[in-house]
């Protein structure tokens, strides 16, 4: 991607100036900085000569709520949530984070683009941005799209001035009440892109790739290139397209000239030999790299990313990838990023994945709207099977300002949009057009996902579709669930059996699983099994017995998962804790952010993220013991201890005293997963498991200590060396701890952070769904012992030193390297 700099213009605006290598066509200007922002609404703020020198100037992405201040009014919804199974409304203080993203902001941008003559094509493509965004350039309006997760483009070149003069590019966004149930953010937070092409190119999203056949000797990849060009100039065009590996090898090419009944559009069939496969083991891509030409004159030149990889969906086998059946090991996720908000982050978004691979998750659900390309881009080179999901609203409406006042009009557009962007990314194996939607039980809803289906299938004949289905016995009778290519249900395990006899597909998926609820590092006593348990502090259990009136603990899906060959996967909800929806406590304030997440809202993983590792990543040892140890009052009282572990037996000492060796057996859904033993009487010291292989032989080992008093910071990051961008971002755990380096695990010290050097401090974040301290504030207090600190590169290479305080502990310092 080429980047521009910025710099000072004479008037006090900025401009834009571009460095492109000389044999380079299209130009593509990544419009980030030194934009000028306000919230309220100005509608003179079209004009070029509006005075925004008071403006904030920011940087885009840009989320203008995640600042704050929380307040249980922002937002406030008086509302019966049905898919919660409420039977009267009730007031709900978090249900969208509680922060103040409702209101009208407006964006102004002054730039001017090089090079850009007459006979030249501008586009300009938002990424997303939140939401109803009306767009004008030069004072003129270029064009409204209302879906805050929809990307979109806009054909600007009537509207920008010549290169050498200034151009004002200004944004209107509106975010309504009542809008959405969960934080949807607010602002630019997606990336903006200019597009400057020749006259005739190719136009956004222009190509479509299929690998329609493959095997061990040769893959047939079949692309399709639109072309754009003036009446008369498409009488002599040439594409001449070279398949590139990794290694930027050529290993396939062919040129084609384009015919006059050929519609605009080549179609060129290319064949790779011996081709490398896609999945999420072994994520190999190839490059497509498509040269137009018009007579002997370069016009345009077009890199299409995609994967050899083949999917299949069958009855009574299930999915397969690359001829192999598999289980969909998947999460639900928001598109929040905690502390960061909804400002897309590519390092943020990866330090996710990395956190999600290691558990063993090999899908993502984009619930409940189109992702950041960042994302399936993220997806497509870690290896991240993708549902990539449109809507959580038709048209009967969940809230009031939803997205149903827009469906008629805009769901096909919204549609083809989200399709044509990510169709060719092979991450993506399935596209879903709606999430619990009430149409499930209206008359004719059936007809309306029928249509939607058809517009998927329209624009990809490739992947199959699926709605996550909550209202089962209406899907199943209104048929409902007959309609699509992949009855996706939500909560439903025990109905996995009628259903799939009730339908003529032959297999059936999990789209939204279980909806446990715990908070880090929490644990209730008497432990037991709890629906919709409500605590005076806020808080849930991470005895991971806890969980939701319409839901199930993790056990109960994995059963059905392992026991039933139709059943293709399940998507847990979620992977992460997420702002807003704080079930159980939206309606008792504070409590701003869910409780759902395998880790927390610092990306800190729950004991339930073992659980999940000790099944689904089979490659590596995993030997988890819960709770804590520091539990100064309770000595000689029942407090449970449970291990989570992929080794089949495990034996338990307290202090050094064995209290029994226990193998997962079939005696209930949770001893096929869990070891436990329930009678443990609390003495301080030291807990320790011992695991045992198949064999009967010990082969791992893992204690917990009782923790003295707090003495000293821990700091440990995930990454010690970052790139110098300005964006680049190390995420840093803050453990406090007792002398001899044991977590104290009931400490709540205020830590203040400082860096010094080519960096700074972005967010922080402690995973306390409870906590109203603000993400951007140099400190917060610790919960349950740990919280999470973010830094952000400058944009010069170096090192940044980053120490963190408190008063009557020791301090932690760490470095990080910044690097071009």
């Amino acid at each position: 991607m080429i980047r521009i700099k910025h710099i000072a213009h004479l008037l006090l605006f900025s401009v834009l100036t571009v460095q492109v290598a000389a044999q380079s066509i299209r130009k593509e200007y990544l419009l980030d900085k030194n934009w000028k922002f306000k919230q309220g609404d100005y509608p003179d703020a079209v004009e070029s000569r509006f005075n925004d020198l008071k403006w904030k100037t920011v940087s885009v992405p840009h989320d203008w709520a995640i600042k704050g201040p929380f307040d249980g009014n922002n937002d406030l919804q008086k509302v019966r949530i049905e898919q919660n199974l409420e039977k009267e409304a009730s007031v709900k203080s978090g249900r969208t984070g509680g922060l103040p993203f409702v209101g009208t902001g407006w964006y102004r941008l002054k730039f001017m683009v090089p090079g850009f003559l007459p006979g030249k094509k501008a586009v300009l493509l938002f990424d997303g941005a939140m939401s109803n965004a009306r767009v004008y350039v030069n004072g003129k309006e270029a064009g409204f799209w209302p879906y805050g997760y929809n990307s979109f483009h806009l054909d600007v070149t009537s509207l920008l001035n010549p290169a050498g003069e200034v151009n004002t590019l200004a944004v209107r966004l509106e975010n309504f009440s009542q809008s959405s149930r969960w934080y949807p953010g607010a602002g630019i937070y997606r990336n903006v892109h200019l597009f400057v092409t020749e006259d005739v190119h190719i136009p956004v999203w222009g190509t479509y790739l299929t690998t329609p056949v493959i095997n061990k000797e040769f893959a047939k990849v079949n692309l399709k290139t639109k072309v754009e060009a003036p009446a008369g100039k498409a009488a002599d065009l040439r594409l001449e397209t070279e398949i590139r590996d990794a290694r930027e090898t050529v290993v396939a090419s062919f040129t084609s000239n384009l015919k006059e009944f050929d519609d605009l559009e080549f179609e060129q069939n290319l064949v790779v030999k011996n081709p490398f496969l896609w999945s999420p083991e072994t994520p190999v891509l190839y490059t497509a790299v498509s040269r137009l030409y018009e007579g002997k004159t370069l016009k345009d030149e077009y890199k299409t990313r995609f994967g050899i990889r083949s999917i299949k969906y069958e009855a009574a086998k299930g999915f397969s990838l690359n001829g192999e059946i598999r289980k969909f090991k998947g999460v639900c996720n928001h598109h929040d990023l905690g502390p960061l908000g909804t400002a897309v982050n590519t390092a943020a978004l990866r330090h996710q994945l990395t956190l999600l691979k290691d558990m063993g998750c090999d899908a993502i659900r984009t619930s409940h709207n189109m992702p950041a390309p960042e994302l399936v881009a993220l997806c497509d080179e870690m290896g991240f099977m993708m549902m990539v999901e449109s809507f959580d609203e038709w048209k009967t409406p969940k809230v009031k300002n939803g997205y149903s006042q827009y469906f008629d009009e805009w769901a096909e557009k919204d549609l083809v949009n989200m399709i044509h962007r990510d169709r060719n990314s092979p991450s993506v194996v399935m596209w879903s057009i709606g999430n619990e939607v009430p149409d499930q039980s209206a008359e004719g809803g059936n007809k309306i996902a029928k249509r939607l289906q058809d517009i998927c299938h329209r624009e990809d004949p490739t992947r199959p579709v699926t709605v996550g289905m909550d209202r089962i016995n209406d899907a199943l009778t209104k048929n409902f669930a007959a309609v699509l290519d992949i009855p996706g249900f939500n909560y439903k395990p025990t109905w996995y059996e009628r259903a799939n006899n009730a339908l003529p597909q032959g297999f059936i998926l999990g789209t939204e699983t279980a909806s446990t609820v715990s908070s880090r590092g929490v644990y209730k006593f008497p432990v037991g099994f709890q629906k919709m348990k409500q605590y005076d502090d806020n808080q849930s259990s991470s005895y991971d017995f806890e969980y939701c009136n319409w839901s199930q603990v993790p056990d109960d899906e994995f059963v059905k998962q392992d026991d039933l060959p139709f059943v293709i996967g399940e998507f847990v909800w979620t992977g992460f804790d997420y702002l807003g929806e704080p079930t159980p406590y939206d309606s008792k304030w504070p409590s701003h952010s869910s409780y759902f997440g395998i880790i927390d809202l610092a990306s800190i993983p729950k004991d339930r993220f073992y659980l999940y590792r000790s099944k689904w990543n089979t490659s590596k040892p995993t030997l988890h013991i819960l709770p804590h140890w520091t539990w100064p009052g309770r000595e000689g009282e029942i407090t449970p201890v449970f291990c989570y572990t992929n080794y089949p037996s495990a034996e338990l000492f307290v202090n050094g005293k064995s209290m029994g060796r226990q193998s997962k057996s079939n005696t209930n859904n949770q001893t096929r997963y869990r070891l436990m033993w329930n009678d443990v009487k609390y003495e301080p010291g030291v807990i320790k498991v011992v695991a045992y292989d198949k064999d009967g032989k010990a082969v791992a080992s893992e204690e917990v200590k009782t923790a003295g008093k707090p003495h000293h910071i821990e700091l440990s990051a995930n990454r010690t060396e970052i790139i110098a961008d300005g964006k680049d971002l190390a995420y840093i755990t803050a453990k406090v701890c007792d002398a001899e380096g044991n977590l104290c695990p009931q400490a709540t010290n205020l830590l203040q952070f400082k860096v010094k050097g080519d960096g700074r401090h972005k967010a922080a974040a402690n995973g306390d769904a409870t906590s109203l301290e603000l993400f951007h504030h140099p400190q917060m207090h610790v919960f349950k012992g740990m919280l999470t600190e973010i830094v952000q590169s400058s944009e010069k290479s170096g090192a940044m030193q980053l120490t963190v305080k408190s008063k009557g502990l020791k301090s932690g310092t760490l470095t990080i390297r910044t690097i071009k």
